[in-house]
């Protein structure tokens, strides 16, 4: 029972990973790997990022700056293989009865990078401190249907649900779903700073708006993985500078935009690879504040919306529009072209406007990250287009830092963001906009809609479960909590020196297998 196919998702839509761009025909660094025997001596790998981590602690920190870091540090009790297809991780099997009990049996001789060796208690710890309501973790709803945790010996541990969960596999394979010891909590207070996990990776330094360095595990309970000696993020805001980085060799990888991704297109000794992303662009409202509670108001601004003009501005036109759930995902998403909150229909929004009591329009602001052009640009042309209703609205710029504050806190009217659908449709529904939603920071809530995604969490045949999102989309696009954009499609620069590099929808940077040759 060591692999559980989840069939909702659309396998060829997950495996893009096309490649386009300089020398690919040549030089692609899938098909023609070099051997082993061309490895370079020291294996380091330099990837520069657009942020630096908001922290380190995986059961509280969601920003995905920190995830592309503690996701080598840290493992779960099941992950992804390429195909979307659940398989164990720190668990080499499990068995589940009546739909509610699930009994995993562990990987043995799992160490801890402070060589301690990994058991069920460690299992039980880290989704108790998951639950616990003072460690205010943002995955805490996945697993608030846990009745019981018990340990049955070192390597056994069972998980009781209080009812039939089709999510329950699925989320285990969150990248903040992982198992902490207890000890090193207790000894620093949180997470935030330090990193010992049980991965392929061991934690070094970080350098405040420098870099971040990770080693490899030597100890890795997993034959042969990984490759790379060594790890070395760099904080590199600028995408400018990462374009000249990885052009002269300062860098090996780098993930860039559509416009950056044609001007490496005759970059020599250069790939670049591209894949649909699980993320979506978004306007996100707190609808505890005035004008942004009335449902009506919410309606006229994503009818003011034309998203056509955002995909083809911001994401030079590599991005498709989305709703809720990223057309990644396959069927799970609906077609959002003819709903109405989709139309563009100027007259109707401000019509809308007038009856919600604003039939001049109003003052606003939106709050925006100075570091991600994407965000500063479609706040500008939300600017523009919500004039035409009369929505006077300025543009706020913050560091990443105030930025990831202001979303935990609620403290905008109105927030430009990007988030990933996940790899289940309870993660864009329910995480996000259910009432008690870890990450519902957006003060929403409707009982007709928590039902349909509560009910949607228990539907185990899919056919009825995908009927149930279906209504749960087209209900949160009316309501409009948040505008659902576009969904860009994701490239990655690569040296042609990156050998068994490949990028996927729900995993663009895995390093385990990479090597890096002469």
């Amino acid at each position: 029972m060591r692999k559980y196919t989840y069939l909702f998702l659309l396998i060829g839509t997950l495996l893009l990973a096309a490649c386009s761009g300089g020398n690919n025909d040549s030089n692609d660094t899938q098909n023609n790997a070099p051997s082993n025997d061309e490895k370079r001596d020291e294996q380091v790998i330099k990837i520069a990022n657009d942020q630096e981590p908001a922290g380190l602690d995986p059961h509280k920190t969601p920003a995905h700056s920190s995830i592309t870091v503690y996701s080598n540090i840290y493992e779960g009790l099941t992950t992804f293989d390429e195909d979307m297809e659940v398989i164990g991780q720190l668990a080499e099997d499990w068995e589940i009865e009546d739909d509610v009990i699930y009994t995993f049996k562990l990987v043995e001789g799992v160490k801890f990078h402070n060589d301690r060796e990994m058991t069920a208690e460690d299992v039980k710890y880290s989704f108790e401190r998951i639950l616990d309501e003072e460690t205010a973790s943002h995955i805490k709803s996945y697993f608030t249907n846990i009745k019981d945790i018990e340990v049955v010996n070192d390597y056994e541990v069972k998980f009781e649900l209080e009812s039939p969960d089709a999510t329950f596999l699925t989320n285990l394979t969150n990248a903040s779903a992982v198992i902490v010891a207890e000890e090193v909590v207790e000894e620093n207070e949180d997470l935030q700073q330090v990193a010992i996990g049980t991965g392929p990776f061991v934690f070094e330094e970080w350098v405040p708006d420098n870099r971040v360095i990770l080693n490899k595990n030597e100890d890795y309970y997993v034959e042969d993985i990984p490759q790379l000696d060594r790890i070395e993020y760099y904080t590199m805001q600028e995408e400018s500078s990462r374009l000249s980085a990885i052009r002269t060799g300062e860098i090996d990888m780098t993930k860039i935009t559509a416009k950056t991704a044609d001007l490496l297109e005759d970059a020599e000794d250069v790939n670049v690879l591209d894949y649909q992303s699980l993320e979506y662009s978004y306007v996100g409202f707190n609808t505890d504040k005035e004008p942004f509670d009335d449902p009506k108001v919410r309606l006229a601004l994503s009818m003011a919306t034309n998203r056509d003009s955002i995909k083809d501005i911001v994401w030079d036109g590599d991005a498709i529009v989305s709703g809720p759930i990223a057309p990644a995902m396959g069927d799970w998403a609906i077609d959002v072209e003819d709903e109405e909150a989709y139309s563009n229909d100027i007259e109707k929004a401000k019509q809308l406007l007038d009856e919600a009591g604003y039939p001049d329009g109003f003052e606003t602001v939106i709050t925006t990250a100075s570091t991600y052009d994407d965000m500063k640009d479609t706040a500008q042309i939300l600017q523009q287009q919500w004039k035409e209703i009369g929505v006077d609205a300025e543009i706020k710029q913050v560091e990443w830092g105030e930025y990831i504050d202001i979303w935990s806190d609620t403290k905008a009217d109105i927030l430009i963001g990007r988030n990933g659908s996940g790899s289940d449709p309870d993660r864009a529904m329910n995480y996000f906009f259910h009432t008690d939603g870890s990450a519902n920071v957006w003060n929403f809530s409707d009982d007709k809609y928590d039902t349909l995604v509560e009910e949607g969490k228990v539907t185990i045949e899919e056919s009825d479960r995908q009927e149930i999102y279906n209504q749960a989309q087209e209900l949160l696009i009316e309501l409009s909590p948040n505008l659902f954009l576009v969904s860009p499609e994701d490239y990655v620069a690569v040296r042609d020196n990156v050998a068994d590099f490949k990028p996927y929808a729900h995993d663009g940077q895995n390093l385990e297998k990479v090597f890096i040759t002469e």
